[in-house]
């Protein structure tokens, strides 16, 4: 294997029109790995820093200039001699030079960045598909996309308080018509929504971004929707939810308020039960941050009360980091935890996530964020880890099409051997 000769960022702008990192890496016999960096809109609180330059008068202060140099003066002159493959060791090696537990002092934008090129770059120099790179010959599973089709919350300028409302094709078998079910329904949501008089704009994540009577409209348009397209909910479709709870709960009352809708305060418990009344009554088979970030005592309700029979994603709760999941598996909170990169700013960090959630019977979804790009790494790291479940946004904008398009392709590279999770999902019951 060679050596890394270079490594050079830049700065692009991501789905929108927000500054974002890039960043290639060159091996010495030519090879160049390349990787663009995601970022959020509702972000943890304990997320790895993502550095921005805050200067107001250039890009309203989301530059990342800083991030950039970071990478060009002082990681590209430490990785220079690396061997290409040497992943965990050239991770670390990051995690050593940035010294705080946070990735605060050269940003988990730039060493993300470095470190998904370097996985991009390894792959290309062995010969291999990164999906067949990462995972091995065992990854041959394809997920189950969780279609945002209704935006609200932080992600839309509108009066819902959940930030996504999915569908997830499970009775599909297989990944492309899982897309092609998908697609139809989104279409059909479409042509729903105009009969209503609703406008059709579609939000950050492809969704459209209605402005609804209530939250549990959201609900019944995607029903009518999956009707019209010919398909059974609760049989063909299930539906996720996605409420980011985070973002209208407050710690100072310890209660979640709907301001964007009804304006009702709810105590964690009626929370609860606000949810389970509606796993009773809706095909919801997945909810993720159904409970605010730092509500413990809340998750633990609703796990004990819902964990049996719905999927409880961690994502604010968990923000893909093994010290967070730790503490959720000893308190018996959720089931699941959702993955994505830049929340914990590399490879190998994430991938000890997941495996430490397998290890304890959790679910994994891999994830986009909102900021996203034309990068497809999270398309591969679905089936190298085998999470079976992805969520990427809707049957719109390209850069969300362009996830499902490389898991398309890797369906068809598997040929056989390809394997849809679908009717298998442990809670599609």
């Amino acid at each position: 294997m060679s050596h890394i000769i270079n490594v050079h960022a830049r700065q692009i702008l991501d789905s929108r029109g927000n500054p974002t990192i890039e960043v290639d890496v060159l091996t010495e016999d030519g090879t160049i790995g390349r990787a663009a960096v995601p970022s959020g809109a509702s972000t943890g609180v304990h997320e790895a820093v993502e550095l921005r330059d805050d200067d107001q008068s250039v890009y309203l202060g989301k530059g990342v200039l800083k991030a950039v140099q970071n990478v060009n003066n002082i990681i590209a002159d430490e990785l220079h001699g690396y061997y290409i493959t040497d992943q965990n060791e050239i991770d670390q090696k990051l995690i050593e030079l940035d010294g705080t537990p946070n990735k605060a002092n050269l940003g988990a934008n730039a060493i993300l960045g470095v470190s998904l090129a370097v996985a991009h770059a390894a792959a290309q120099e062995t010969g291999q598909p990164l999906f067949r790179y990462i995972g091995g010959t065992n990854a041959n599973t394809l997920p189950i996309p969780m279609m945002n089709i209704i935006n609200g919350g932080s992600h839309a300028d509108n009066s819902i308080d959940f930030q996504e409302f999915m569908i997830m094709p499970v009775g599909a078998n297989t990944f492309t018509e899982a897309i092609r079910m998908g697609a139809e329904v989104f279409h059909n949501l479409k042509s729903v929504l105009k009969k209503r008089g609703y406008s059709t704009n579609v939000g950050d994540e492809g969704g459209f971004a209605p402005n609804l009577k209530s939250n549990e409209e959201a609900v019944q348009v995607i029903l009518e929707a999956i009707e019209k397209a010919g398909y059974k909910p609760g049989v063909d479709i299930f539906l996720s939810l996605d409420p980011a709870s985070s973002e209208y709960y407050l710690p100072e009352e310890n209660v979640y308020h709907l301001h964007k809708s009804t304006g009702d305060k709810l105590t964690p418990s009626q929370m609860v039960d606000y949810w389970h009344d509606w796993t009773k009554r809706y095909p919801i088979i997945s909810i993720e941050d159904g409970m605010a970030e730092d509500d413990w005592a809340g998750w633990k309700l609703m796990t004990e009360k819902m964990g049996s029979k719905v999927q409880l994603v961690g994502d604010d709760l968990f923000v893909t980091n093994v010290k967070r999941l730790a503490m959720g598996i000893e308190k018996g909170v959720a089931n699941s935890i959702l993955v994505k990169v830049n929340q914990i700013g590399s490879l190998t960090e994430t991938i000890d996530a997941v495996n430490m959630a397998y290890r304890n019977s959790y679910t994994a979804v891999m994830s986009h964020r909102s900021g996203e790009t034309e990068d497809t790494t999270i398309a591969d790291l679905a089936v190298a880890l085998n999470t079976g479940l992805i969520k990427t946004g809707s049957a719109s904008r390209t850069d969300r099409i362009a996830k499902y398009n490389q898991l398309l392709r890797i369906e068809e590279m598997l040929g056989n051997t390809a394997r849809y999770l679908g009717r298998d999902f442990k809670y599609a019951k």
